[in-house]
């Protein structure tokens, strides 16, 4: 009754994702979770932008396969999971970051994105009140959106247990070892698995699950806080992604959701490493000034709470996904650098096809950019 073709440690952001798609080709898949529930660390406190506009094939490639996915869910499944494709941009307000975004613009058409150039005055018709001084235009990528992460995620639980996924929460997985030449012996606190497939889809905790079997994965979370408003009537489309730098800030994004709430974040400078859940007294003031003075609509919202999560960071902002030499069967699907609810269902595609040695020639170029034993020595462009 313990024995499975593949075991997921984690039902998060890529862990549920990873276990639809595996079942839906029939293997036998235990997810095991320390939390009570799918989703209950990093995923519920994701604020849902979905994007594709990244600078590698290989997070293009992934996410343009995920905003299918989210874009077509409830035309497949009747679940409302909150798609919005209102878009993502990128305004510029210096000469140095309009080239910045147009030089990566040649690349991301290279690979096939639908990303265009607007002039400060169509910018201000997507985002209508946008501060004009010194708008030098914007990107826009009008397929990219948004969705739920709480009513995704519940989505793609239940329908892994249709097709035969099995979860055990409330378990810590406490030992790895091998059992035999071709699979391993998973011991949690309350019981014994054995799987011919590992995956470690643990996120804040990977490198901690990577260390059972001597890996020392290059993994460390830092903090990020969020915040949300009272619900609105609609009244701009896109994610707004600032680029510009300020004292304790690299840089900050807010977009209207489904419900009409404006949803916020800040990318901490420098970063603030570990794991704290505890919001802070900061954050609010810095992140709601930089906010009203690029959009001064925002002026008059009331906010009604905010949260603090974790970005599982690698050193050059690319995950890690792939085999373990020393163990093929040991599949890391970590380091996600704060975009598993993004790339999730995708690379739960891509998961499944790495166990079933199913992988196309597209999937191994995009699994280049997320090599384990790549160099690190790279960096993702406006992460």
């Amino acid at each position: 009754m313990n024995n499975y073709d593949v075991v997921i440690i984690g039902a998060g952001s890529i862990g549920v994702p990873a276990a639809l798609a595996l079942t839906e080709k029939k293997l036998k898949v235990l997810v095991i979770e320390l939390k009570t529930s799918p989703g209950q660390e990093n995923n519920k406190k994701a604020i849902g932008g979905i994007r594709a506009t990244h600078s590698d094939y290989g997070k293009i490639r992934i996410s343009l396969r995920s905003i299918e996915i989210f874009r077509t869910w409830k035309e497949k499944y009747s679940d409302d999971i909150g798609w919005i494709a209102g878009g993502y941009s990128f305004p510029a307000y210096s000469g140095e970051d309009e080239k910045k975004l147009k030089d990566l613009m040649k690349i991301q058409y290279s690979f096939g994105l639908n990303i265009e150039w607007v002039s400060a005055q169509e910018y201000n018709e997507l985002v209508p009140g946008i501060n004009m001084k010194d708008l030098r235009g914007s990107t826009y990528s009008p397929d990219d959106g948004s969705a739920s992460p709480l009513l995704a995620l519940n989505a793609f639980y239940f329908k892994s247990l249709e097709y035969g996924a099995e979860y055990k929460f409330r378990e810590k997985v406490i030992n790895i070892k091998r059992s035999g030449n071709s699979s391993f012996e998973i011991i949690t606190g309350k019981s014994k698995y054995s799987a011919k497939y590992i995956i470690n889809a643990a996120g804040n905790y990977a490198k901690e699950i990577g260390k059972m079997i001597d890996l020392d994965l290059p993994v460390n979370s830092d903090n990020h806080e969020a915040g949300i408003t009272e619900p609105v009537d609609r009244f701009f489309e896109p994610m707004v992604v600032d680029m510009r730098k300020a004292p304790g800030s690299a840089n900050y994004y807010f977009y209207q959701n489904n419900e009409g709430q404006v949803v916020f974040c800040i990318t901490p400078e420098p970063p603030i490493l570990g794991i704290d859940n505890d919001s802070t007294s900061q954050f609010l003031p810095m992140c709601s000034q930089r906010m009203v003075q690029i959009y001064p609509r925002l002026l008059n919202l009331k906010v009604r709470r905010t949260w603090r999560g974790q970005y599982p960071m690698t050193p050059d902002g690319f995950p890690i996904v792939g085999r373990v030499k020393e163990f093929p069967n040991f599949i890391n699907a970590v380091g996600m650098c704060g975009q598993g609810f993004m790339l999730g269902p995708g690379l739960g595609e891509v998961i499944s096809r790495i166990v079933t040695g199913e992988l196309t020639k597209e999937d191994q170029k995009a699994l280049q950019s997320f090599d384990p034993y790549r160099d690190f020595s790279g960096m993702e462009q406006f992460k």
